[in-house]
């Protein structure tokens, strides 16, 4: 196998670990000062929400 075949191994986000998106947990206090909890769920921008590294070019 070349170098230029890297995009066939499959390597994990280190970001997401391979899930594609990013989970931002928050508490928020409302106007009875009762904690809210939750969760924001986005892409990860390091995988661009695919879950693996993308190969690099031909350097």
């Amino acid at each position: 196998m070349s170098d230029l075949t890297v995009g066939f191994k499959r390597i994990p986000c280190s970001d997401c670990n391979g899930t594609g998106e990013l989970r931002i947990e928050s508490e928020n206090i409302n106007e009875n000062f009762d904690v809210e909890k939750q969760t924001v769920i986005t892409g990860c921008p390091l995988c661009l929400g695919l879950g693996f590294m993308l190969p690099a070019g031909p350097q």
